[in-house]
């Protein structure tokens, strides 16, 4: 039985944060993957796919959109899977990327499913009928999520996918329903309303991402119904009827919603089954994630939980540092601080992009904190109107005494690499004021600029 420092359950971005950590610092780290490559289900069948989906979605709109190209408009018909054809190169890039990590850093990589048989003790089975045993003084169980399927919905029916299975589609449907209206099923329903699809996306909350700026989720919603998507807010389905032709949505209200597909986007599940915990006193919850505290430890303190499995907040990019505090803190014997992510970006690719950092105007009302805003809104800057990418806005949330940037939200076209501006500048003492951002030089024309015009915004509602 071959010994380790520490190994590693899953390829995606906290089990590769985890074994790259970990690997560079001396430890000898085994890596075991039950998909046929590395990457995760981030890279084969989340992140990747239906970002590059939607790049190829936008790409196709904004060159039907354009005046310039109008004589080539009625020649060009793309079907889904060609529009998939850039996801599936993608991936190939990087899986080739991420197998070169573990093979300069000789971190071995086991192809099959790991089970606990004690807190030390994994046996790999492969997928080939073979299986090995391995001992680890520390293991970092990285096993992902998947999408939740509740037992009396009938997802082996062409009509009813989830966010797994919608990427096999062969053809656009005429008309799709959502049901889940969080950041999965509002990116897929921007997706397929740009595709000339007839969308509903059915929410069960009363309002789309809650967890948004009030005004930017309302920017949102706003700019999904006027590009044709029915958003029905506040449902909750009581059956799903899938026949030959068609899928019926009953709803609880008595509401019946009949389209060509239904797209499950309603939750995730922890891939803690078949990990034999169980033999560790490890019970998962009911969606399959391992309680953990400050560090990533379970209650068996040498074995470490970190990305999906682990809960919130679900991102690619936090699961990657996940990994990397949890080595850490083998590193150190314990002796590590707590890592906290106090400056958590998150991103959502609907069309357009939405981004944000630090608090919202919600959260620093029920605090009492004295804030202003500003904003600069994208139709007034000359880089957007060049672009044609006029939708959307910069809003920066400061304290009204200090000018300490306390939170930055945006809503447009490359959301998700404006908001690293104002991150950048929230994470640094010497600069964390509005004023920083009109005493610098920002390119023109940018889409960057829009932090100058939102500060001068701001101070002028002060003055």
């Amino acid at each position: 039985m071959k010994q380790y420092d520490l190994a590693v359950i899953g390829s995606g971005p906290g089990g590769e944060g985890a074994a790259m950590m970990a690997a560079k610092n001396g430890l000898k780290t085994v890596l075991v993957e039950r998909h046929f490559d590395v990457g995760g289900g981030c890279t084969h069948w989340g992140t990747i796919p239906s970002k590059a989906l939607r790049h190829a979605v936008k790409t196709l709109s904004d060159f039907q959109n354009e005046p310039l190209l109008s004589e080539f408009r009625s020649t060009l018909r793309l079907s889904f899977p060609q529009l998939l054809t850039r996801a599936g190169r993608v991936i190939e890039q990087q899986v080739a990327l991420r197998r070169r990590f573990y093979e300069r850093n000789r971190v071995p990589v086991l192809a099959g499913n790991a089970r606990f048989l004690d807190a030390e003790t994994l046996e790999v089975d492969s997928t080939l009928g073979s299986s090995q045993r391995l001992r680890a003084k520390h293991v970092v169980i990285a096993a992902g999520s998947r999408p939740y399927r509740p037992p009396d919905v009938d997802f082996s029916h062409p009509r009813v996918r989830d966010s797994d299975t919608i990427l096999q589609l062969a053809d656009s449907p005429h008309a799709i329903t959502i049901y889940g209206a969080g950041v999965i099923g509002c990116e897929y329903a921007s997706i397929f309303v740009k595709l000339g699809c007839k969308v509903n996306l059915v929410n069960t909350q009363d309002r789309l991402l809650s967890f948004l700026d009030d005004e930017i989720a309302e920017a949102l919603s706003y700019h999904l119904r006027e590009q044709g998507v029915i958003v029905r807010n506040n449902e909750q389905y009581a059956r799903i009827e899938a026949r030959a032709d068609d899928v019926v949505l009953h709803l609880k209200s008595g509401r019946r919603i009949k389209s060509d597909l239904l797209l499950w986007a309603n939750g995730r599940t922890g891939n803690s089954d078949g990990l034999g915990l169980e033999a560790l006193g490890l019970t998962p919850n009911s969606r399959g994630q391992l309680a953990v505290n400050e560090h990533y430890q379970t209650a068996q303190p040498q074995i470490y939980a970190v990305g999906d499995i682990a809960g919130p907040p679900a991102l690619a990019s936090a699961a990657y540092d996940q990994g990397r505090f949890a080595v850490e803190h083998i590193l150190t014997g314990g002796g590590s601080s707590a890592e906290r992510f106090r400056l958590l970006p998150s991103g959502i690719y609907t069309i357009p992009e939405i981004s944000s950092v630090g608090k919202t105007e919600r959260e620093l009302q029920e605090a009492g904190v004295p804030y202003e805003m500003g904003h600069a809104q994208f139709k007034s800057l000359a880089r957007a109107q060049m672009t044609g990418e006029t939708v959307g806005m910069l809003k920066i949330l400061f304290h009204a005494e200090t000018l300490e940037i306390l939170g930055v939200h945006c809503f447009g076209d490359r959301a998700s690499e404006i908001v690293h501006i104002g991150q950048t500048a929230m994470a640094s003492p010497t600069i964390n004021n509005l004023r920083y951002f009109i005493n610098t030089t920002f390119n023109y024309p940018t889409m960057a600029e829009a932090y100058r015009v939102a500060a001068h915004n701001g101070l002028n509602r002060l003055a």
